[in-house]
């Protein structure tokens, strides 16, 4: 199901989701379908799945026939899951897990537009829809460029990118992930065994298409209201400002304060914790599986467990 895609921290994934017979999980990034497939196969319990590109959605068919009782995809945005849960009347989930970032189908794709490291159209939407990465090059002002290659990619040289690619493409505009990612190198130039001096542009520009910070922050909020009491919620991240987001969404819901039984007069109750921010630190791939899949050595799973309140105490 899963080949071209190898899953990152997968037996993490499982043991933190906790999958258990007869539980109901939520796989909110299909990609490659690993995580759906593992969770099917570990446990008698049934599993939907979203996914916004639709050749994802496309294999997700094949696992539906495979399971057809078990396993159900449908196709949107984390922006789309209320709708989703409204529309085909979802209950809560013993279990949510986000895989963050891109599948590897999408980034082996050339003409996906993802990778520098095929030629390709500079595309990077995930989907179908909306503004194209090469449409962002080709047409954004100077300052709005520098200001999404530094925010998207915290790109400490975004003003002097941007302003070489505004005076370039007067002259012939990009088109192509070579033309882009060879013109950066050439004006950065590039040190033998560093990271090629293209790679956080072409991370911001496909943040940016995608708006990814804001769908993950849309996710997470999903997740809060549609967890059942005791369930849990896995994040596998692959950059900072994912993990940034995930981190901050936790720990603001994670706080723990003592709540009493009687209020005061004019005492106003304290807000109760939801989550109980299982590792704080995160978990990171093991030295083995970096060895057989690089592309793992940047993620961290994050895990936390939904709370729920009785009376006047806080119950784990």
């Amino acid at each position: 199901m899963s080949d071209g895609h190898i899953p990152v921290l997968l037996c993490e994934m499982l043991q933190s989701l906790n999958v258990q017979d007869q539980g109901c999980y939520l796989d909110a990034t299909f990609g490659g379908g690993g995580y759906s497939e593992a969770i099917l196969k570990h446990a008698d319990c049934q599993v939907f799945a979203i996914d916004r590109d639709p050749q994802a959605v496309a294999r997700g068919r094949l696992l539906e026939q495979q399971y057809p009782t078990r396993f159900k995809i449908f196709e949107g945005c984390f922006s789309d899951l209320s709708h989703l849960a409204a529309a085909h009347f979802w209950n809560k989930f013993d279990g949510i897990v986000f895989d963050f970032g891109v599948s590897s189908f999408q980034i082996d794709q050339p003409e996906r537009g993802f990778s520098f490291r095929f030629d390709g159209p500079l595309d990077m939407r995930m989907s179908t829809n909306g503004i194209s990465a090469g449409e962002v090059v080709n047409t954004f002002e100077v300052e709005d460029l520098a200001n999404l290659i530094y925010r998207y990619g915290e790109e400490r040289k975004s003003r002097r990118i941007a302003a070489a690619i505004v005076r370039r493409r007067a002259e012939k505009p990009f088109e192509t992930t070579a033309d882009l990612a060879g013109f950066i190198e050439k004006l950065l130039g590039r040190k033998f065994g560093a990271q090629h001096p293209a790679t956080l542009t072409f991370q911001a520009l496909r943040i940016f298409v995608n708006n990814e910070l804001i769908e993950i922050e849309e996710g997470l909020n999903f997740s809060q209201n549609f967890l059942k009491s005791g369930g849990y919620l896995v994040t596998v991240t692959f950059h900072s400002l994912e993990d940034r987001i995930v981190k901050t969404f936790v720990r603001a819901r994670s706080s723990r304060t003592k709540v009493a039984s009687r209020l005061l007069p004019g005492e106003i109750q304290t807000e109760q914790p939801l989550f109980l921010d299982l590792f704080p630190k995160g978990i990171s791939p093991t030295a083995l599986e970096v060895q057989q899949n690089p592309r793992s050595r940047s993620a961290r799973l994050r895990v936390a467990r939904r709370l729920y309140i009785s009376n006047d105490e806080v119950l784990i």
